[in-house]
């Protein structure tokens, strides 16, 4: 059984509730990975979650690690979070370059699959930073050094531009909320777009293969009418497969 590991889609918020004189906090811990999960379980993957608050340091430290799995993903997690490990930040101790690692696996043979969201790509505030690393060597798109970030709250429908395994077959593209603004590279092919940007993109680096999904897997910017899609898990399932070269 081949096997995924899912990095990210996790989030905690903490929340000052202020009624006149008096005030209360709430705090909560939510994660995004449900519907990909579940594509892919049903699928027939071994699937693997790492939040991101355990990516920090449960993450892969080395390239043997990385090619105990077939496929990676990166969903709504910053750069940050590979760069910075407890033991680099508080006592400045040198540890391997993830992002490096992850360049490495793909080039010896690895499937990397970048998914949309507030970290992902460039996102929020530019904070996802993924342009500066060697991550951006092995994706099909190049990210902005800005917040790339396109919000659309009344909906907007990607457009399929060209034949591929990926979306042949596919019904008619459900709305989404948002994406990221990324630029098409040379050594990548644009085979779906949003706006005129990339929606989907696909290449070929070393011995491997990556994608790029530039909106969310989950809400927000994937709604309703997008995670229970009736192609939802046949769009995730082709995209795995062509990556691992099934």
């Amino acid at each position: 059984m081949k096997k995924i590991l899912l990095a990210g889609e996790s989030w905690m918020s903490y929340t000052t509730h202020v009624k006149g004189f008096d005030s209360f906090y709430t705090s909560v811990y939510e994660t995004g990975e449900k519907y990909i999960k579940r594509a892919y379980e049903e699928g027939g993957y071994d699937f693997t979650f790492l939040p991101n608050h355990l990516a920090t340091e449960e993450f892969p430290f080395t390239i043997e690690e990385l090619k105990e799995y077939d496929m990676i993903i990166l969903s709504d997690i910053g750069a940050n979070t590979l760069l910075l490990p407890g033991a680099t930040f508080t006592s400045s101790i040198k540890r391997p370059n993830r992002c490096n690692l992850i360049r490495d696996y793909v080039l010896e043979g690895g499937a990397l699959f970048m998914v949309g969201g507030y970290l992902t790509f460039s996102g929020v505030d530019a904070k996802g930073k993924w342009q500066d690393t060697a991550v951006q060597e092995v994706l099909p798109v190049q990210v902005l050094p800005t917040d790339d970030r396109m919000e659309h709250c009344e909906g907007i429908t990607p457009v399929t531009t060209k034949s591929h395994a990926i979306v042949d077959g596919l019904g008619e593209w459900p709305s989404i909320l948002g994406y990221n603004r990324t630029l098409p590279k040379e050594d990548g092919e644009v085979i779906a777009e949003v706006e005129g940007n990339p929606f989907i993109a696909v290449g070929e680096y070393g011995k491997g293969r990556s994608a790029a999904f530039t909106t969310d897997c989950a809400p927000h910017w994937a709604p309703p009418e997008f995670c229970e899609w009736e192609d939802y898990n046949k769009l995730f399932l082709n995209i795995a497969k062509w990556l691992m070269k099934e």
